[in-house]
Order: C-alpha cells, then sequence, then structure tokens
C-alpha cells in the first residue's frame, strides 16, 4: 500500500502538488511541513521506497515534483528515478541525500540520468527541521521547478494572490505593466542584442545553477574537439564535495583539462576551473600570471560561490575582453557582474528559456538587454567557439 498525505485544495491549479518519497517517516513528516508551510505546495502524495512511488504516479496525473531521497530499500532513488520519468514524462525531480561523498557522486549520476536538481539533507532529521537555509532552498527550488514541469505541460505557473491594494494607491491603469519576457528561437522586440565586441575574449568564464550540471557537459561536449586558447572558469552553486566530482566528470567526459581550482594555482590557457563549495572564485597576478584567488567573503545572492564576485575578479584581470555565459539557474546571480561586464566593453551570452530548466540567471541577463546572443543550449558551444576562435587581427 502507497502511503499518502493528501491535502485537498479548492482546484487543481492552486498549489505545486508534490510527491516526497523517503525510507524515514520522520524525515517525510518534516519535509511535509516544511513544504506545506507554503500556501503554492501542496504534497499530495508520499512514498517509502522507490517502488511505491512509481505506482502511486501511476494512479495520478496531477503531481508536479518528486523529492526523491537516494538511498531507500527495496527501490533506491538513482534505479526509480528513470521509471519515474518514463512514467510522466516532463516531471521535475529533486534527489535529496546526506552529503557524503558516495552520495554526492550518485546525486550527480541522478542529474546525469535527467534529475532536475538536488539537495542535501543535514545528518539527523532534528537538523533538518532547524536548518534555515535547507528550508529555503527546498521551498525555492520546488516553486521554480514546479513552474518548469507545469509549463512542460502547457500549464501556468501559479502566481501568489495579490494582497488588497490600499485606497490610497494609484488606479490600477496608471501603473507600469512588467514587460513580456519571450526568448530562444522566438527572440522578439522585447528583448533587445547588444552588438558583439570585435575581438576575441581572453577569458571564458560561465554561470549556472540549477539544471547547471547538464548544461555544463552539453557545452563541454560541444568544445570537446575545439583548441581553445582562452582558459574557462566556471560558477555552478553547489556545496563542498559535489564541485570536485562535477570537474572530474567533465574532464572525463570532454577531454579537457578541468580543475576544481585551488589556492595558488597556476592559470593555463584552454583548461577549466571551477569554483569550489564554499568559495568565491578569482584570480590574480603573480608578476605577469594569472593566479587563482579564492575566498570565503559572504555569500552573495545567497550563494557560495557566487557569479558575481567572480565576474568583479576577472574583470580587474582581463578587462573588456572577457565573454560571459549565463546558463539555466534560479535567481539573478550573475546580473550586477554582467551590468558591469557590459558596461566595461564585454560580452554576454545567455541560455534561452525553452531549454533552460529555470531562466533565472539568463532570464535576468536577457531582460535587461545585456546579452549579444540570447541562444538554445545546443547553440552555446558553437557560440563560443565562433567568438573565441575569431582572429584578433
Amino acid at each position: 500500500m502507497v502511503e499518502a498525505n493528501r491535502q485537498e485544495t479548492s482546484g487543481t491549479d492552486d498549489a505545486y502538488r508534490v510527491m516526497v518519497v523517503d525510507d524515514s517517516a520522520v524525515i517525510r513528516g518534516i519535509l511535509t511541513r516544511i513544504l506545506e508551510s507554503d500556501p503554492l505546495i501542496s504534497v499530495s502524495e508520499s512514498a517509502n521506497n522507490g517502488l511505491r512511488a512509481i505506482s502511486a504516479l501511476e494512479k495520478r496525473d496531477d503531481i508536479d515534483l518528486v523529492v526523491l531521497d537516494i538511498e531507500m530499500p527495496v527501490m533506491d532513488g538513482l534505479t526509480a528515478l528513470p521509471k519515474l520519468l518514463e512514467t510522466r514524462p516532463g516531471i521535475q525531480v529533486i534527489v535529496a541525500s546526506t552529503l557524503t561523498r558516495k552520495n554526492a557522486e550518485i546525486s550527480l549520476r541522478c542529474l546525469q540520468a535527467g534529475a532536475a536538481d538536488y539537495l542535501t539533507k543535514p545528518g539527523r532529521g532534528s537538523e533538518l527541521s532547524n536548518a534555515d537555509e535547507f528550508r529555503r532552498e527546498l521551498l525555492a527550488k520546488v516553486k521554480a521547478l514546479g513552474s518548469a514541469s507545469r509549463r512542460s505541460r502547457g500549464k501556468s505557473p501559479i502566481r501568489p494572490k495579490p494582497a488588497p491594494e490600499p485606497v490610497t494607491r494609484a488606479r490600477v491603469s496608471e501603473r507600469e505593466e512588467p514587460p513580456l519576457r519571450t526568448t530562444g528561437s522566438k527572440v522578439s522586440a522585447q528583448l533587445s542584442l547588444r552588438k558583439a565586441p570585435g575581438l576575441p575574449p581572453l577569458a571564458i568564464a560561465i554561470g549556472s545553477s540549477t539544471g547547471g550540471p547538464q548544461a555544463l557537459h552539453s557545452v563541454f561536449q560541444a568544445l570537446r574537439t575545439v583548441p581553445l586558447e582562452q582558459p574557462i572558469f566556471i560558477t555552478q552553486h553547489m556545496p563542498a564535495t559535489f564541485t570536485s566530482l562535477l570537474a572530474k566528470h567533465i574532464a572525463q567526459s570532454s577531454g579537457r583539462v578541468c580543475l576544481e581550482a585551488a589556492e595558488g594555482q597556476q592559470v593555463r590557457v584552454g583548461e577549466a576551473y571551477i569554483a569550489p563549495g564554499g568559495y568565491h572564485l578569482g584570480v590574480v597576478r603573480m608578476g605577469t600570471t594569472p593566479t587563482i584567488k579564492l575566498v570565503q567573503t559572504p555569500p552573495e545572492n545567497f550563494c557560495r560561490p557566487s557569479v558575481d564576485p567572480m565576474v568583479r575578479s576577472l574583470l580587474g584581470i582581463y578587462g573588456k575582453r572577457l565573454l560571459l555565459v549565463m546558463l539555466t539557474g534560479m535567481g539573478s546571480d550573475g546580473l550586477k557582474g554582467a551590468q558591469a561586464l557590459v558596461e566595461a566593453g564585454g560580452s554576454v551570452v545567455a541560455q534561452d528559456e525553452q531549454t533552460s530548466v529555470v531562466w533565472g540567471m539568463p532570464g535576468a541577463v536577457a531582460t535587461a538587454g545585456l546579452c549579444s546572443a540570447i541562444l538554445p543550449l545546443s547553440g552555446i558551444g558553437a557560440y563560443i567557439e565562433r567568438v573565441a576562435m575569431r582572429s584578433a587581427a
């Protein structure tokens, strides 16, 4: 029998409907309480192993998202994941596990197999219920990915009901409407593009978050045989342990040197450096040699590593001859850095909405009018190659 926690709402479109899958009843209860503390989220099903989760999903067509534990009896998360995706194409899955190297490795395999994102759980249930950062991250990811799931089924994202307006506010007809967001193959006049700089970049920076590991693999696969002369600097929102494994996976799949950045490391042309979890990535000059500088200044945009401090640091070394690539991710991290880069004469390219898991970070720079190109993921590698290999003559 599938264990269920069903909260009926007034309709099918007033809350993101979530299935929680975890072998611990305590963890399921804590996750449910956290999720249902937000009025836009309803936990409609729960299951204690992957097999029961598949059975539950087969019987319902209104589940937007699954929060899936990795380690479970009967059927674990990695085994259940492809079956869940096959049962309900377009459903979004967040894998959840405690932070160990083994679990980080399995989480990355889940991302490669189609999971949209991951969460790291504190070690004990009491820590989970009191972890403010975990709560914030869980709610944000569920709402962002719930919206993506609904969009894939042709349904509109859920909007919170607006609070009643005081009578002193201006009339509706006098208020300015927000701009329409369109992108991808449908780029229109609402999104203006800047002229790309004529000179090739001296360095490439990439920022990504939700859906980023998959997007990074796609970009690096496209660049597999390209003899880049520029170093590549990457900030992917990830905790420690994950970032070293991500670098290893990218290196193995692309054949390019890709390293988790280390303090004092000399920057070499054609190599890629990923900001380690818990540190902002920067570069300084030691004599004439660009050298990695890691700092633990406060998080920016709730993140460490963050894209903005990376871009600020790279601007100090490479100036306007820096290309910033913004891939899929929640929030607006990278927007301030992109603004500073464009003001200096540099260039920004963003992944489009249609191919982004979440069009937050790339959407922020695109709608701000900072991009020289807004492209589907499949076109980003070719764009980097074309710009990077351009003659400086």
